[in-house]
């Protein structure tokens, strides 16, 4: 739906406002990137051992990436995730936009998405990309993953091996839970859709902005959709939410629990990188709050201590019922009171 998001403008505009990563050589940058993809196929192994959960032999091999491929390979999932949502916005409009409005309009919000990308390109260490209309592909962001390093004074190859077993969690779970996938793009595609107001709703919701936005800058909220959202959006949201946390806290507590084995310094990089998680400074923390991160972190966080609590009272494989179907999951109510999903499912 170009006519209100210009995706092919958003990547330009995100290539030239993304920052560069650390000042390394070409010999440097060839050995980091081969190092880290030696390292995503030794994480492989463990992982499995660990979360007792294997990806199938066709599941794609995590591919290293610089931030403007990143970008690219986001703004299409972005468009493909919500092109659903801005069809039915479009059918509720009140009347066809005149075509300068429509070009205009398409650039503006182009330009907001490449910003929003190349802020959040500089961030992100790994990601698995869904893909909902193309191929998934785990992906690891070489240039953040060394300046993070250095940022945090940690021992190179134990670092990048750490964020390797995070990401190849994740690979795992999207490949060897076959619903997963589709059942996370489903949700997400129907949450966007609920949220984009018609005319008339959009008006009565911008009225709660000047109330709603203490909330969101307290980092207590979603984020700016906080803005906009009803009681019973923030249900859905809240449901979604528990799952994203569940996947966030599974991939912690598997890289963890490797880590002693295969990462020594383990310890040391987990705490210096959860002190990280909170931000640096007020414009960081500031447009953390605004797009959700500070959110986000209290996924890894509540999740963690789900997976934890739930392996503890009926171990690993106890636990990996969480993955029989959409039903098992947990919900909101679950995710923060893991007895309750345990008496749940297990009896």
């Amino acid at each position: 739906m170009t006519q209100y998001v210009d995706w092919k403008f958003a990547k330009t505009a995100g290539a030239r406002l993304v920052p560069p990563g650390p000042d390394v050589s070409h010999e440097e940058a060839a050995e980091t990137v081969a190092q880290i993809r030696e390292l995503a196929a030794a994480s492989v192994a463990p992982v499995a051992a660990t979360s007792r959960m294997t990806a199938p032999g066709d599941a794609p091999a995590a591919l290293v990436v610089d931030r403007p491929t990143w970008i690219e390979v986001n703004a299409d999932s972005m468009a493909a995730l919500l092109d659903p949502a801005l069809k039915v916005m479009a059918e509720r409009r009140d009347k066809e936009p005149w075509a300068a409005a429509q070009a205009i309009g398409s650039k503006l919000t182009g330009a907001e998405a490449g910003g929003m990308l190349a802020f959040l390109s500089t961030k992100v260490l790994g990601q698995y990309d869904i893909a909902p209309d193309g191929t998934p592909a785990l992906l690891l962001v070489a240039p953040n993953i060394a300046s993070t390093e250095r940022e945090l004074s940690v021992d190179s190859r134990d670092f990048r091996f750490w964020v390797c077993l995070h990401e190849e969690t994740h690979r795992v779970q999207f490949t060897a839970v076959p619903w997963l996938r589709e059942h996370i793009i489903g949700r997400a595609r129907g949450l966007a859709t609920d949220l984009m107001p018609d005319a008339e709703s959009l008006r009565s919701r911008l009225e709660q902005v000047t109330t709603q936005l203490p909330r969101v800058l307290s980092g207590d909220g979603q984020g700016l959709a906080e803005l906009v959202i009803t009681p019973e959006q923030r249900e859905r949201m809240a449901e979604v939410t528990a799952v994203m946390s569940l996947l966030e806290g599974h991939a912690d507590v598997v890289m963890d629990d490797v880590g002693p084995e295969h990462v020594p310094s383990v310890a040391t990089i987990r705490e210096r990188f959860t002190k990280r998680r909170k931000g640096a400074g007020a414009v960081d923390r500031l447009l953390r709050r605004l797009l959700g991160l500070e959110a986000k972190m209290r996924q890894y966080r509540d999740g963690a201590v789900f997976v934890r609590a739930v392996q503890e009272r009926v171990g690993v494989d106890g636990f990996n019922a969480v993955w029989t179907s959409p039903e098992t999951l947990p919900s909101a109510l679950e995710i923060t009171q893991p007895d309750v999903w345990v008496r749940r499912v297990h009896g």
